[in-house]
Parts: C-alpha cells; structure tokens; sequence
C-alpha cells in the first residue's frame, strides 16, 4: 500500500515539475539549453517516491490519513504447551488471510511495476549489446591514421571507425569511445571536423554521464510519462548546448554548413540509439527548430537569479508533493490482533508456543536496554552492576520520580530509566551503535530517530524510527543465551545479572525485561488512549533453556503500565508452562 501511494506522489510531483519547467522556460527561453534543471526535475520525480516510501515520514503530512481496516480475525483456542504452536499458528494464518479489496489491487500494482521494470532492463542491456556490438565490429583509428575530421587526437578516448548507417556518436558512461561512420568520410572537411567536434564537445562536457543518470531514473520510474518528457528535454538541451559552444564565434558559412551537415545526416542514418549521445540523435520532428536555433542562436543566457527561481520551484513542488500525500493509518482489528505469546527452546530452536499475531514490528520501548546493557558493557563505558553511578540533572527526562536521583546499571534496569540509557548511547556514538545494531540483527536496524530531529542516540527506541516484532525479539534473545553475539563474556555475564529476576520455579530461574510506550500515529503524535506492553526474556534449569517474548496493545486505556501488567500476567501463567516442557 505504501509503494502505491508512493507511486501516486511521484505521478503528482512529475506534473508539479513539467508545470513548473514550461513556465520556466516560457519566460526564459534560454533555460531550455540548460541540463540541470531537466534532470532536477527527475531528481524530485524520484526523491517524492523514496521519501514517502519511508514510513518514519508520515508523521510530516499535513492532509488526513487515510484508514485502513483489517477483517477481525475468529477466536483462537489456547494451544497446548506441548505442541508447537501448530493451532496458533493455523488461526494467525487464516487470520492474516482477511485482507481489504484494496491491498489486492496494491499487490497488483507492484507485481505490474516489477514485470514492467524487468522489461525495461532487458531493453536497456540489450541496446547496450548492439552498441557494444557496433563498437567491436569497427575498426580502431590509430594515432598516425588520416581522417580529415580529426583534427586533433582527443587524449584517451578510442575512436572507432564504423561502416554502419549510424551517426557519429559517444558510447560507454564509463569507457567513452567515439564512434565514426565511414560514410561520414564523404562530408565536406569543414563538415567533418564541426561534427566531430560537437561529440568530443558531449565528451569534455560529461554528457554521457548526464545522460546515463537520466535513463536509470527513466528505467527505474518507467511508468512516469514526465520521466520520459524530461529526458527528452535533457537530451534536447545537450545536443542545443554542444551547437552553442561548438559554434560559439564562428562565420555564418560555417553555420550553415553545419545545419547541412546535420540535415544530410539525418537522411543517412538508420534510426537514433537512445543509449548514446549522436549528432543526429534528436527526432526529425525538432530538426527545424533546431536547425534555426543554429542559425539564430539565442543570445541572453538565463541570469543566476533566473536558476535560482527553477530550483526554488522544483523544491516548493517536491515539499508540496510530499506533505499533501496523505499517511496510513490501520485501525480496527489491526490493533486487536497485536497479542502475542512466543517461546522457543533455545537449544534446538524448536517452538514451545505461538499464540497470536507475532510479526508485527512496534517499537522496543525499554526492552532495548537489554540490547544497551550489551553495548555498555562491551565498550567499557559500563562497569559492573554498580559502575558508573551517574548523577542526575536538570534536563535529563524525569518522567517518574524514582528517575529523579543518582542511578548505577541495576538501578536503571529495575527502573527503565530513560536518561540513564541515553548517557550510554550518547558515548557510543553514531556509528559504533549502527554496527552494533547490525552485529545484533536487531529489529529493523534503524537508530535515526524522528525525521528532521537528530535525536536517534536519544530516542530512537521510545515510539521513534525503532521497530522489532516478538519474533524478532526471540531470535534475538536465542543468541543472546546462546553466547552467539559479538560481544565479550563480561558483557553476557553483567547482563545477565542486571535481568535476573527474583522468581524461580521448579527448578527454572527466570530472567527478563519489561517496556512499556505509546503507538505513533499517522500525523507524529502519540495514541494516549492504548499502550503496548512488553515482556521479553529467558528461562534456564541446567542445560536447558527457553527464550520467551510477550506483547500486548491495550484496547483501552489503562490506570497502570502496560509493561509491569503483561509481565505480572506473564509469570503467573510461566510455572504451568515450564512444568510440561
């Protein structure tokens, strides 16, 4: 569904952009030999497409969002402990199955884009063959070789002479070679040496470079109709921009000439080859137009303020396109099927029980600190369950009053103190939490935090960029009793300290982390009428072992915390469970 709204912001922001570019160009002419502001126009065509692609972006649209409801799925009966969850899994399966007529349509959708940009591909290498074809089937000019078109060798690009109804041309964005046809031979000198010219004109200029970064934007958003409308524009204005400087001071009868040249030209060339920069590449419905503006050039070049208006432009179009595309929102059973159960035996990785819908990314809220507690441990920046004691500050988040005071690692732990785990991250640093991230496989990955607040050291796993599903949670904590994570002893050993919790039962120690935050919804603000509640953890007798995550999204608001609520129900349901396995 996002990839279709993603889809309809880049068709808006394509006709924002064509608007702007033809008034652009009404009033100032000269703008249409310019290239950047053609591929600008496909640069916003597809930034639109990523940006609302991205999911932590709907928090900065400004029209409503638009609600999307899931069928609620058929009771589940419990499964029994000593099953794998095979009855669970069937309801979450026939539950899943209930989808909206309209996500079908947005399946198609992708499917159709997926079908449509492999056929682009395989047009664009196979026109790549022919040209790579073409090259090797003519023969190299060496340095002593007479052309009178040559008048000067141009330092390392290849000139290939090719007997083939082509036009001269530039091939290969990254290995350039000119291209000549035999029959260009019989052109008058002066003739020769203005066409060859204007390729090695292309090449100085990095043309082919330009060129090659528009058809991958083309190939990508082949569906988009202003996608092609702007390469043909960026095409126009190289061949228009080569006239110029190619002719820049020159004597009316060489202009002429050169107009002939290019007319002559065109009736001897089999068809243009999109993928090169040709003398004669642009289509015999321009040749007038072109041929005029050879002979007539025009004078005034756009002024810097005038290039400063088609950028204002191109951006006001790329932030209206972007914040006028309206968010998703799920609601209905998509919250009433967020209650999950998942235990795995951590020794053979088979399932002792999977109740519910344990997919669903949210965030991690204070069951990342288990993944901080790691991270601090290895790095040195945490001692041991007492080291460092930190004070506490004004300005530090104070939420709850036992947060108010001095905090060592266990009291941080019992306490989910926000402040104490930002001190950690902060030290960390950017980059080193990335690759810790990474190491881990944690969740999604994604430390960034909120769009445009720079606060991912901070807040990137309190209702923020952040987002692990139960499942992910499990074979998280899998290898983290496993010892499979690339950390050092002192770091399991600590960890598993600060989580230690004081139940045993029947032989089993249990150890675990709670969490509790608000879902974000669709316009950035937070839902203060549902709260998730997390309890993740482990429990060891002997060599076996057992890794365990619960997550539950109130259907109502709720006096107490929704972490210290899930884990209480949790526990007294935990002995049963443990007793059969």
């Amino acid at each position: 569904m996002r990839f279709a709204l993603a889809s309809c912001a880049c068709l808006v922001a394509g006709l924002g952009v064509w608007g702007v570019t033809t008034l652009c160009r009404r009033i100032w002419p000269a703008l249409g030999m310019q290239r950047s502001g053609w591929l600008l126009g496909q640069c916003v065509i597809a930034g639109t497409f990523l940006l609302v692609l991205l999911p932590q972006t709907e928090r900065l649209r400004v029209v409503p969002a638009i609600e999307l409801a899931e069928m609620t799925p058929p009771p589940q009966a419990p499964a029994p402990v000593n099953a794998p969850g095979t009855a669970a899994q069937g309801a979450l399966a026939e539950a899943t199955s209930a989808r909206p007529p309209l996500l079908y349509a947005t399946d198609a959708w992708l499917l159709a884009y997926l079908l449509g940009l492999a056929w682009s591909m395989l047009r664009m290498v196979k026109g790549q063959r022919v040209l790579m074809r073409l090259a090797r089937s003519g023969a190299v000019l060496q340095e002593n070789s007479e052309h009178e078109g040559v008048v000067a060798r141009p330092g390392q690009l290849p000139v290939i002479e090719v007997d083939a109804p082509i036009s001269p041309m530039l091939i290969g964005a990254l290995r350039p070679r000119l291209l000549l046809p035999l029959h260009l031979r019989r052109f008058d000198t002066v003739q020769q040496q203005l066409i060859i010219e204007h390729e090695l004109t292309h090449w100085r200029r990095g043309d082919l470079r330009w060129m090659a970064a528009s058809l991958a934007l083309q190939t990508l958003f082949w569906f988009h109709p202003v996608m092609r409308l702007l390469r043909a524009r960026l095409s126009w204005a190289q061949e228009l921009g080569c006239d110029r400087d190619v002719l820049r001071g020159r004597a009316p009868l060489q202009r002429k000439a050169y107009a002939a040249a290019l007319l002559a030209q065109l009736k001897l060339q089999h068809r243009p080859m999109h993928m090169s920069l040709a003398f004669g590449g642009v289509c015999p419905d321009t040749l007038a137009a072109r041929i005029a503006l050879i002979r007539s050039p025009l004078t005034a070049s756009p002024a810097a303020w005038t290039r400063v208006a088609v950028l204002a432009g191109c951006v006001a179009v790329f932030i209206a396109s972007f914040a006028l595309q309206p968010a998703l929102a799920w609601h209905g059973a998509a919250r009433d099927v967020l209650d999950c159960t998942e235990i795995v035996d951590a020794g053979s990785g088979a399932p002792v029980l999977l109740r519910g819908r344990c997919d669903q990314r949210v965030t991690p809220a204070s069951t990342f600190n288990i993944v901080v507690s790691l991270m601090g441990f290895d790095s040195g920046i945490l001692v041991d369950a007492h080291t460092p004691r930190l004070p506490f500050k004004a300005g530090y988040a104070d939420w709850n009053a036992s947060w108010r005071t001095a905090t060592d690692p266990a009291a941080w732990i019992t306490n989910s103190t926000v402040w104490y785990a930002q001190q950690v991250t902060a030290q960390l640093g950017t980059t080193r939490m990335a690759q810790y991230l990474t190491g881990f496989d944690y969740g999604n990955r994604d430390a960034t935090g909120d769009p445009g607040k720079d606060n991912g050291l901070a807040a990137s796993w309190i209702s923020s960029s952040m987002q692990i599903s139960p499942h992910e949670q499990v074979q998280f904590l899998n290898r983290l009793v496993n010892r499979q994570l690339p950390v050092s002893p002192h770091a399991y050993d600590v960890t598993d300290q600060l989580l230690k919790l004081p139940f045993e039962t029947g032989g089993w120690q249990v150890y675990g982390k709670t969490g509790t935050a608000s879902p974000l919804l669709a316009d950035g603000t937070l839902d203060s009428t549902h709260a998730y509640g997390w309890f993740v953890g482990w429990a060891i007798k002997g060599n076996r072992k057992v890794v365990f995550a619960r997550l539950l999204l109130d259907k109502v608001r709720e006096d107490s915390f929704a972490g210290p609520r899930v884990k209480a129900a949790f526990l007294r349901d935990l002995p049963a469970r443990l007793a059969a396995l």
